[in-house]
């Protein structure tokens, strides 16, 4: 199993569970959304989290208060895609155990 595809998922959930969480707290007055920063891993492979960010952006102002700040539509955007690499790393992952599982089937 590739070491590079499962940081990805690792740090892929982490993206998903930020997201969630920006979601769940979309009528939460007050509430500021936050991101994910990705970076490479050690010696440029994989992927881990680098940084999760508040965004400061105000929310819109409803009877003096201060809505939350999450846009659901960027969220739903990113959940979308975030779900096609976590796919994308699943697929590689499946790829290379049947590829192994072959090759010990030619040596046996």
């Amino acid at each position: 199993m590739s070491d590079t595809n499962l940081s990805a998922l690792s740090s892929l959930a982490v993206v998903q569970q930020v997201s969630a969480n920006n979601i769940a707290n979309v009528n939460t007055d007050g509430f500021k959304s936050s991101s994910v920063m990705l970076e490479s891993g050690p010696g440029d492979q994989g992927v881990r989290v680098a940084a999760i960010h508040e965004n400061t952006r105000s929310g819109p102002m409803v009877n003096e208060v201060e809505g939350s700040n999450t846009d659901i539509a960027t969220e739903m955007v990113g959940m979308i895609r975030t779900g096609h690499a976590f796919s994308a790393n699943i697929a590689a992952i499946r790829v290379s155990e049947e590829m192994n599982g072959h090759l010990v089937n030619m040596m046996a």
